[in-house]
């Protein structure tokens, strides 16, 4: 008779066999490629009150700051209304990091733009106070 954990065992050894033979594309993650190279005006906002609560300007400018430097995610809202999650170059964390430094203030920030499940992102590759 066999067991659960025989079954679990046999899988893994398929699945690995599957990968190894590349017949297995259901379970391969496609990388997704910059769209486009743009250049964005607009404030830095942090997401979490701006999506929450709407909070951004000057009024906010302290508590934008305090939850960039704790991590939280980071975005750019343009003059249209358009908002752009900014992502960290990995290896070139430097214009990132400038952003966070930046938030609740109007910036210009270019870099590769990505958009994917709806969501609209731009790797951060420049970033400067306006």
């Amino acid at each position: 008779m066999r067991t659960f954990r025989h079954a679990l065992v046999e899988l893994a050894g398929w699945l690995a066999l599957f990968s190894l033979l590349g017949i297995a594309p259901a379970v391969r993650v496609m990388p997704v490629a910059a769209q486009e190279q743009v250049t964005v005006s607009g404030e830095v906002v942090d997401l979490s009150c701006y999506l929450a609560k709407g909070s951004k300007g000057i009024r906010h400018k302290a508590c934008a700051q305090m939850c960039a430097k704790k991590g939280l995610p980071i975005g750019v809202l343009d003059d249209s209304g358009t908002t752009y999650l900014l992502l960290e170059d990995h290896d070139n964390p430097g214009p990132y990091a400038t952003a966070k430094d930046l938030a609740g203030e109007r910036v210009e920030v270019t870099g590769k733009k990505f958009s994917k499940g709806g969501v609209q992102s731009i790797e951060v590759s420049a970033a400067k106070g306006l």
